[in-house]
């Protein structure tokens, strides 16, 4: 079996960082279609239809990953996952001006941890 071949199993515990890391990525779009004033904005525009067109895409690929039970794909979209939370906090911080102590721990407890631990379980699995 190759490199990006390999099959992993599902703990419960690595079910609830994958279900953590995906309800994201279809419940935002949803916000953003029928709540536009999230995005600080009276309609759907650009920003809004691009950030649902991202979220829609990295969702169907974990849900794809997820049913072929490849590791190699987890992992990558995890670390990609990973890197865009990296980004989008301080952008968010910035943008809608939020608790900085509330912002750590929510982006830290639901974001960071769940994505460092799946990447462990994951790298050795590899």
């Amino acid at each position: 079996m190759g490199f990006s071949d390999k099959k992993i199993t599902f703990t419960w515990w690595f079910a609830i960082i994958l279900f953590m890391m995906i309800w994201p990525m279809f419940v935002g779009p949803y916000i953003a279609l029928s709540n536009p004033s999230f995005f600080l904005e009276t309609e759907s525009s650009l920003n809004s239809g691009l950030y649902i067109a991202r979220n829609l895409a990295v969702g169907i690929a974990f849900l794809i990953a997820i049913y072929l039970k490849n590791a190699s794909m987890l992992f990558i979209l995890i670390f990609v996952r990973l890197i865009t939370d990296l980004i989008d906090a301080p952008l968010f911080f910035n943008f809608k001006n939020p608790d900085l102590i509330g912002l750590i721990f929510i982006f830290t407890l639901f974001c960071y941890l769940p994505a460092i631990l799946g990447l462990r379980y994951l790298w050795k699995q590899v």
